[in-house]
């Protein structure tokens, strides 16, 4: 599953479902999808995720487990940091934020337009 979050003030983002669901946890929400946030509920939510990713920091966040051919470092998949992970919503929670916008999330659709 993808999920797409969106606000009228800022480009849509498309996450990884359980990249997104962690992500909503950390801003306090139950992991839905899909939801909403209202303008007002915006910088709270913000703040706990910014919180949040200040704890955990750089700890990988919905990489595939290694696996014995991945031993060789150059051919292994990049560890993705929590912190790498939240940069694109706090980015869209910031300007939310900023304009009292609201802020839906969704799953996102299966075909992608080329």
């Amino acid at each position: 599953m993808l999920v797409t979050f969106s606000t009228k003030v800022s480009a849509d983002i498309t996450m990884i479902g359980d990249v997104a669901i962690e992500l909503l946890k950390h801003m306090g929400q139950t992991g839905v999808v899909p939801g909403a946030l209202l303008g007002p509920d915006i910088a709270p939510a913000l703040e706990r995720l910014k919180q949040a990713v200040q704890t955990v920091g750089d700890r990988p966040s919905g990489n595939a487990p290694r696996s014995e051919d991945d031993k060789d470092e150059e051919r292994a998949p990049p560890m993705i940091s929590m912190r790498q992970r939240a940069v694109p919503l706090v980015q869209l929670l910031g300007a939310a934020a900023r304009e009292s916008a609201d802020v839906m999330w969704r799953e996102a659709s299966h075909h992608m337009v080329g």
